[in-house]
């Protein structure tokens, strides 16, 4: 009988073949046994590596089977960030930003690939929220357009996992510390790609196998390299952050029993359950 590590890994698998015959490369972050590993995706293989890829670590030599491994979320960045109000079929009758809105996501709320979304004590209202999410590569500050884009060392899978009734609800808090950052509320993976146009990827957003949010990545309001330089005018961007860039359209509650799925174009399949 195949695990759903193994269909998990053979999908990423293909996703990784097809985008290295157009020059792109993945990036993974691994566990086997009680040890974590950076390593690059090749085929059914791991190649590790000997630190993070952005600091352009070398190979160890080492190779593993892909299948033999447990996925984590490809970085452990120092700060995770995310924009709000990024598309315009998400904003409903609400006006476009006059720039990109901006706010943390706490470290401890990233989730690996496979693992169960929990719903928390006392929320009613959860809601998937499919994104690109950029991996920053070097230290940037106040940084040009073209600056921030070389500070972009590839992209990702996100959902920005969210508790509506905690956000803007009757029991909304002054902050969104806990309806944007529970535990699990940051799914992040399964891979770094690194090479591609991340300025036109399709983003698919399913919930038990059913499409719920489907759009190009280039109807984006704020591009990456503009969040980017937004960000580091205030913020200091360092090799390892991560900014989640936004959902598209309408967003729908999951339940306990569900799977959620973020698949990007050249990206790979970002597969949660959920568990109450």
């Amino acid at each position: 009988m195949t695990s759903r590590r193994e269909i998990l890994a053979g999908a990423l698998a293909a996703s990784a073949a097809s985008a290295q015959a157009r020059g792109v490369t993945h990036y993974v972050r691994f566990r086997q046994g009680a040890r974590a590993a950076y390593g690059i995706l090749d085929g059914e293989t791991v190649r590790e590596l000997k630190g993070p890829p952005y600091a352009q670590a070398e190979e160890t030599g080492v190779r593993h089977k892909l299948g033999e491994v447990k996925l984590l979320f490809p970085c452990t960045p120092p700060k995770v960030l995310a924009v709000g109000l990024n598309y315009k079929s998400h904003l409903g009758s609400r006006q476009p930003p006059a720039r990109p809105e901006i706010f943390y996501k706490p470290t401890s709320c990233l989730l690996s690939p496979g693992d169960a979304i929990v719903i928390p004590e006392g929320a009613r209202n959860v809601h998937y929220e499919g994104e690109l999410v950029l991996v920053i590569g070097r230290r940037v500050r106040r940084a040009s357009r073209e600056q921030a884009r070389e500070a972009i060392f590839g992209v990702t899978c996100g959902n920005d996992v969210s508790e509506r009734d905690w956000q803007n609800g009757p029991d909304k808090d002054l902050q969104w510390w806990r309806a944007k950052g529970a535990d699990t509320f940051g799914p992040l993976g399964p891979s770094i790609a690194r090479g591609l146009d991340y300025g036109k990827l399709l983003l698919r957003t399913r919930l038990n196998g059913q499409v719920v949010q489907e759009q190009s990545t280039s109807d984006l309001l704020f591009d990456g390299p503009a969040i980017v330089s937004w960000v580091s005018r205030f913020v200091t961007l360092v090799p390892g952050d991560v900014i989640y860039t936004g959902t598209p359209g309408q967003t729908k509650p999951m339940k306990p029993g569900d799977t959620v799925e973020v698949e990007i174009e050249g990206v790979g399949v970002l597969r949660n359950p959920v568990k109450g």
